[in-house]
């Protein structure tokens, strides 16, 4: 297991992405490495820091603007080779099939639930591993 993993943290709200670093702590779940945190507010800083690489899991606020995390993970799941797993911030249940449309692997709803959120980011953490293995 790598010493680390990095979470790259996209929404133009502060108050959601300091809920999202908050809600998963420094390791979301004992089987999964220490995380760490990429925040970004605009899309060029999304884009740049997954060229960048190094990027494990992505989450995404679907409620951001001008850019929505939907759109978002959309564009990235086509343009970014290697794509990591994406965990979308949705603003209700029923958006769950948007989440679908945009190709996320998960989805938690607003406001951040921290134990759902701590789930999803740590399943989409082992199954990255478990491909990187």
């Amino acid at each position: 297991m790598q010493p680390t993993a990095t979470v790259l943290v996209y929404s133009d709200d502060s108050g959601t992405r300091q809920q999202v670093r908050l809600a998963a702590g420094r390791r979301p779940a004992p089987d999964v490495p220490p995380v760490e945190f990429v925040e970004c507010a605009t899309l060029p800083a999304v884009l740049s820091a997954l060229e960048e690489g190094g990027i494990d899991v992505c989450v995404l606020d679907g409620e951001a603007v001008p850019a929505g995390g939907m759109g978002v993970c959309r564009q990235i799941k086509d343009e970014i080779f290697r794509c990591p797993p994406v965990l979308l911030l949705i603003g209700r249940p029923q958006d769950a099939w948007l989440a679908t449309w945009s190709r996320a692997e998960a989805a938690v709803t607003h406001p951040v639930d921290p134990v759902a959120l701590a789930d999803a980011l740590a399943g989409l953490l082992r199954k990255r591993h478990a491909v990187d293995a």
